[in-house]
């Protein structure tokens, strides 16, 4: 039995249906992506003044929770602050960002189109698809851990401009935890098309 005829089988319709929505989904999530990095660096560029997401660390603030609005003491955590003379450095961050934003995510989506191609033409294990499945999650990490750290570089331009340098709160923050998850999920799918090119090459060796 030849490996297309025994990819077939596996693919159902509604497999094949299933995967060419994923597909097009694919396709959305990019054009959504480039749509919204291109009117944010529009907005940072032309705006008079650039709203930052920013992150804190114990830092007190008053937010009217309290009986007929009543300020109560909170701890802030993360608060967007509009800055209008953001510094040079902070805005060119911000356009890094989004460019790295836009080109990881294009990455992904066309290595993973690439891919359900290939499966939807009955190749599912081979050197060119691991290298995709390889290149995507490598690009995933990659723009998971880039995005927040010029983030983070806008925020602390934002709080020097704000407090005229006498507030400190350089802060670098990454959700490790989540990029060790993507790290994790990004492995196993490589290591699993590696040894499926593998036993496949090895089966075809036999015939």
């Amino acid at each position: 039995m030849s490996h297309a005829t025994a990819t077939g089988r596996a693919l159902s319709t509604g497999d094949r249906f299933g995967l060419m929505f994923m597909m097009i989904a694919g396709a959305a999530l990019t054009v959504g992506t480039v749509v919204a990095a291109v009117a944010r660096i529009v907005d940072v560029l032309t705006a008079e003044s650039v709203q930052v997401l920013a992150e804190f660390v114990d830092t007190p603030a008053l937010a009217p929770i309290g009986v007929d609005g009543a300020d109560v003491a909170v701890e802030l955590d993360t608060a967007v602050l509009t800055v209008s003379d953001l510094p040079v450095a902070s805005l060119w961050s911000i356009v890094i960002q989004q460019v790295l934003m836009v080109a990881a995510v294009l990455t992904v989506v066309v290595c993973l189109l690439l891919l359900s191609r290939s499966v939807l033409r009955d190749r599912v294990f081979s050197r060119t698809n691991t290298r995709l499945v390889t290149t995507a999650g490598l690009t995933a990490i990659l723009g998971a851990a880039a995005y927040p750290f010029f983030g983070n570089m806008a925020a602390n331009g934002a709080f020097a401009a704000l407090s005229d340098g006498t507030f400190n709160n350089v802060l670098m923050s990454v959700d490790l935890a989540s990029l060790l998850m993507l790290g994790f999920v990004a492995a196993l799918a490589s290591t699993v098309f590696t040894v499926g090119d593998r036993l496949q090459r090895e089966t075809e060796g036999l015939v």
